[in-house]
């Protein structure tokens, strides 16, 4: 056995569970499966706070003003609402215009499941840029991927705590860190493949190992892990 994989399996014990929260990502089925819920999560995750103890509560809270009242049915719901009003739930209006031009796109598509489905199986990595979420202003390549695992792709998100925690692992095991973004990426995916694992796994498994308190999120946050 390889010691990158030795070092990768040490990491994956201590989030035993985690390939149903990833089955769940790639069936579309996070946020009981609204895809309105995944596109504000989305935008309110490319901020940088905290996602769960600043995200997820304001998702919630969207969910019970707007989507559970049947205000906002569906993406075309969300693209035609009132910023001023959403502010009320979460202050950042970029966030919002960030949500409602990804849900603008994907209402074009189809319906709500297959518009993310299918964009996520179309859209290309190498020219993320160019592509019609990846151009909207204030998407960048880690929001685009996060929508893109919740679309259905196994792949990984190139933000701040996936690569201390994969580059971490492979200065452990002798190689060299990888600091391109795009180049993270693959060898991410390398990594997950020569280990065993989807890189999906992978990318879940660095977030829900941090620690918060005296134990690590996958623990702490094991009862709302399921519903969101």
């Amino acid at each position: 056995m390889s010691l990158l994989k030795e070092i990768v399996d040490s990491y994956m014990q201590k989030v035993s569970g985690i390939e149903e929260h990833c089955d769940r990502c790639l069936k579309t089925e996070r946020w009981g499966g609204s895809v309105v819920l995944m596109v504000v999560d989305a935008a309110f995750t490319s901020i940088g706070l905290n996602y769960f103890t600043a995200v997820v509560p304001k998702v919630m809270e969207f969910n019970k003003k707007f989507v559970e009242n049947g205000t906002i049915k569906n993406l075309k719901d969300l693209a035609k609402a009132d910023v001023n009003e959403l502010r009320n739930v979460w202050r950042n209006k970029r966030s919002w215009i960030i949500a409602k031009d990804i849900a603008a796109y994907l209402s074009t598509i189809g319906d709500d499941k297959s518009a993310l489905r299918t964009w996520a199986r179309n859209a290309d990595l190498e020219n993320w840029r160019k592509d019609s979420i990846g151009m909207i202003n204030g998407v960048g390549l880690i929001t685009f991927q996060y929508l893109r695992m919740m679309g259905g792709v196994d792949t990984v998100m190139p933000d701040k705590i996936v690569k201390r925690v994969i580059n971490g692992i492979l200065e452990k095991a002798g190689y060299e860190p990888v600091s391109d973004n795009m180049e993270f990426v693959k060898k991410a995916k390398e990594v997950a493949s020569t280990c065993g694992y989807g890189p999906i796994q992978l990318c879940w498994m660095t977030w829900l190992v941090q620690p918060e308190g005296k134990m690590i999120r996958m623990e702490k946050y094991s009862s709302i892990l399921s519903k969101i």
